[in-house]
């Protein structure tokens, strides 16, 4: 079984309007509401693309149950820890310029962390947990590092996703696959990237400190993959971006669920880009009908 876990779920209440004018009464031209959390997407991608997971994480309250009805309408596995506080609201406006606002989250008691904990003991060596994202602010800091431990335990694999110190102190525990973006990977290293050229001595330093799979997105420049072995360059198909939120929980669920499915890694590594590009070109996530459409323009090269 493939898990995602979503430690900070939300409702991305995304509000559409040609201007915003600060101070002044702005008038919205649509608006939709998502359920959110990077973990939450990559198994709402999986399950678009006929692969089966179960997502957990913390969900409370009556924005809790927003996400909940909504992925049991599309019908994915969910086994969230509830809650007392409830789950938070992130406002994304999409006006001439794009701007996000998002909520710190609730507060997880000791108690209820636990349980979250708990239920990594019931996994085998035959399971792959995603962890993605940001955690509420009353987890302990080293929560990650404990669902890693209980993970390596069990034999299973784990994608990280997240950033700076909680991913570093997890790739020695030899993460399936690690995703930073471009800016994140500047981050982890304190440094900066003048070319494509400069970022691969890094995304090679993934691979030694344990991963042993990275791919480095970079938007419009396409996306670098690296093993034990070589490292790659893909081009990104051309089409109009919408969407710049999930491309990336996108990237990974179309990287795990083609490396379930055909063993290839670098099959694996082509689908990640589609499924990546198909999100970005669509209002919501990539469905299976747009990845399939997108897949045959990735292009992959060799570079070392």
């Amino acid at each position: 079984m493939i898990y995602t876990v979503t430690l900070n779920p939300s409702i991305d209440y995304i509000v559409q309007l040609p201007t915003v004018q600060l101070g002044e009464l702005n008038r919205m031209t649509g608006d939709i509401k998502l359920p959110g959390g990077k973990g939450i997407n990559v198994s709402r991608v999986l399950n678009n693309i006929g692969q089966e997971s179960t997502a957990l994480g913390f969900i409370g309250g009556f924005t809790g149950r927003f996400i909940t009805d909504w992925l049991k309408k599309e019908s994915v596995e969910t086994d969230f820890v509830e809650i007392e506080q409830d789950t938070r609201i992130n406002v994304k406006v999409k006006a001439d310029i794009e701007t996000e606002i998002n909520a710190a989250g609730p507060a997880v008691s000791e108690k209820e962390s636990e349980q979250l904990l708990q239920q990594m003991d019931a996994l085998t060596a035959d399971d792959i947990v995603v962890l993605s994202g940001n955690k509420p602010p009353m987890l302990p800091e080293d929560f990650y590092q404990q669902m890693v431990k209980k993970i390596s335990a069990a034999g299973a694999d784990f994608v990280i996703d997240t950033t700076g110190k909680e991913l570093m102190n997890a790739i020695g525990s030899r993460p399936l696959l690690v995703k930073p973006n471009h800016h994140e990977l500047a981050d982890l290293f304190e440094t900066t990237f003048d070319s494509v050229e400069d970022i691969i001595p890094y995304g090679k330093k993934l691979i030694e400190l344990g991963a042993k799979y990275a791919v480095i997105s970079m938007a419009g420049d396409g996306a670098l993959f690296f093993t034990e072995s070589a490292a790659y360059r893909a081009t990104v198909p051309k089409g109009q971006v919408k969407n710049s939120v999930g491309a990336g929980d996108s990237m990974i669920a179309g990287f795990i669920g083609a490396l379930v499915s055909t063993k290839d890694p670098l099959e694996a590594f082509k689908k990640s880009v589609a499924t990546g590009s198909a999100t970005a070109f669509s209002d919501d996530l990539a469905t299976k009908e747009a990845i399939e459409a997108l897949v045959e323009q990735v292009e992959i090269k060799k570079i070392g």
